[in-house]
C-alpha cells in the first residue's frame, strides 16, 4: 500500500475534501475554521469564486505556455501589475513556481550583479529548502541537519527578537546592528558582500516583526557599502501584514522584492522584482525554468490581486489584525503560559513558555474545530494566519476556541 514519505510532519490529522472561504471540510462533513491558510497561501480564502472562474476560464484556453518559449497575455498583464505594485525603480520580473526558486534566483543575481561572493541573512530566517536558500535558513536546525556544509559565503547576523534576548526592543536593535557591523569588520568584508536578505517578519522563526530602526539601519549600511537589500516577502507580502508589502512598515526601500504564497491563492507561483538595470547584470543563461509564469497560475494571480483591491483586504488585514491582537493580549494576561503576543496585521504569533504546551494547545484547538500551525525553533509559537477574507465573527470564534484550549491545557499542565 502506498504512503506519503514518513519524513513529512503533519500539523493536523484532517483530510480535507472541500474548502470555502475560511473553512475546510473533511469527508464526513466536519467543518474546521482554517487559520493556517495553507501556510499563508489562500489569501482570498478557499475557492474564492472570482479566482475559481479565472482559473477555469484559463484552463480552457491555455494551460502551459512556457515563458522562455512563448509569451501569453496573462504573463504580460501580471508583469505590469507586479511592477506597478513594487517600489520604484523595481520594474523587471523573474517568475518561478516556489518561493525557494525565486530566492535562489535573487541570490544568483545579487552575486552576478555585484561581482561579490558573500551574502548575509539573519538568525531565525526561513528562505527555502533548496541548497542556496537553505544556506540562508536558520529557523530550525533540523532543516540543515545532515546537509552541511552548505553554500559557502553565507553569514548569519542576529535579528531583533527582543523576547528571546530578554531586552527591550531598543536595546535589542542596538545590539543587532552593532553585531552586523562587527560581522562586516571580521567575517564578511563589505566589498565582498553582495547582499543582505531580510524577512520583514520572521516566519518559521517565530512570527517576530522587525522594526524601523533595524531595517533603516540595514538600508543605510547597504547604501554605504554598495550591498543589495533583498526583502523576502514570500509570507509577509500581498497584504498579509496590513500593508501590501511588509517592508512598507519600516520606511526603507529594498533593491529586490521576492513574493510567492498569497500571490495566486493556492496556485504555484513565485517571482522576484528588481530594477531592469540590475536584472541586466545577471549572466546570460542564469535565469529560466519550465513552469515559471504558468498561464493558469498567472490568471489566478490577476484575479487574486483584483479581489484584494476590490474587497479592501489590505486595509481589512490591518483592522482585523488589531482586533486579533487585542483579544489575544487579553487571553495572554490571564494565562502565564503565554509569554508574548506579537505581530503585524493578520500575521500574529503567540509564544508559549514551552513548546510541548503549544503543541497540546494546537491539538486541543483542532478537536474543537480550529486549525493552527506552529513556528519557532522549538515549535513554541502558535501562529495566527487566517485568510484575508476572515470576518470579525470568525476571529472572535477562533480566539474563543483558543482561550478554552489554553485553559484546558494549563489546568492539565
Amino acid at each position: 500500500m502506498g504512503m506519503l514519505s514518513p519524513l513529512l510532519q503533519q500539523a493536523t490529522s484532517v483530510v480535507a475534501v472541500r474548502g470555502e472561504g475560511s473553512y475546510l471540510y473533511d469527508g464526513e462533513g466536519q467543518r474546521y475554521l482554517d487559520f493556517t491558510s495553507g501556510i499563508g497561501v489562500t489569501s482570498t480564502g478557499h475557492c474564492h469564486p472570482r479566482v475559481v472562474e479565472a482559473a477555469r476560464r484559463q484552463v480552457g484556453q491555455l494551460i502551459h505556455g512556457q515563458y522562455t518559449t512563448v509569451l501569453h497575455p496573462g504573463l504580460l498583464a501580471l508583469t505590469e501589475r507586479l511592477t506597478d505594485l513594487a517600489p520604484d525603480p523595481l520594474d523587471a520580473v523573474f517568475y518561478a513556481s516556489a518561493g525557494t526558486e525565486s530566492i535562489e534566483g535573487a541570490l544568483r543575481l545579487a552575486r552576478h550583479a555585484t561581482g561579490r561572493s558573500n551574502v548575509i541573512a539573519f538568525q531565525g530566517s526561513f528562505h527555502g529548502r533548496t541548497v542556496g536558500s537553505l544556506s540562508l535558513t536558520t529557523s530550525k536546525s533540523a532543516l540543515r541537519a545532515g546537509l552541511q556544509p552548505l553554500l559557502a559565503g553565507v553569514h548569519i547576523a542576529p535579528f531583533p527578537y527582543a523576547y528571546h534576548y530578554g531586552w527591550d526592543e531598543k536595546e535589542t536593535t542596538r545590539f543587532c546592528l552593532r553585531e552586523l557591523d562587527h560581522l562586516l569588520e571580521t567575517v564578511s568584508a563589505p566589498d565582498q558582500t553582495a547582499a543582505v536578505f531580510l524577512e520583514p517578519v520572521l516566519g518559521e522563526g517565530g512570527y517576530v516583526p522587525a522594526n524601523s530602526a533595524f531595517v533603516q539601519g540595514i538600508r543605510e549600511r547597504c547604501d554605504r557599502h554598495g550591498m543589495l537589500l533583498v526583502v523576502d516577502e514570500i509570507q509577509t507580502g500581498i497584504g498579509r501584514t496590513g500593508s501590501f508589502w511588509g517592508y512598507e512598515h519600516y520606511g526603507a526601500t529594498p533593491d529586490m522584492v521576492v513574493t510567492a504564497k498569497g500571490l495566486a491563492s493556492g496556485f504555484p507561483l513565485s517571482a522576484f522584482v528588481a530594477p531592469r538595470e540590475l536584472m541586466a547584470k545577471g549572466w546570460p543563461g542564469s535565469q529560466g525554468g519550465t513552469y515559471g509564469g504558468n498561464a493558469v497560475a498567472c490568471a489566478a494571480a490577476l484575479a487574486t490581486l483584483d479581489v484584494i483591491k476590490d474587497e479592501g483586504l489590505v486595509e481589512r488585514a490591518a483592522t482585523l489584525g488589531a482586533r486579533l491582537r487585542r483579544a489575544l493580549d487579553e487571553v495572554a494576561a490571564e494565562h502565564p503560559v503565554i509569554g508574548e503576543v506579537r505581530g503585524v496585521g493578520l500575521m500574529v504569533g503567540t509564544e508559549f513558555t514551552d513548546g510541548a504546551l503549544a503543541t497540546r494547545v494546537r491539538q486541543e484547538c483542532e478537536r474543537r474545530g480550529l486549525l493552527m500551525l506552529p513556528c519557532g525553533a522549538r515549535g513554541q509559537v502558535v501562529r495566527w494566519i487566517p485568510p484575508l477574507v476572515v470576518t470579525e465573527q470568525q476571529i472572535d470564534e477562533a480566539v474563543g476556541i483558543f482561550a478554552e484550549s489554553v485553559e484546558k491545557v494549563s489546568l492539565g499542565a
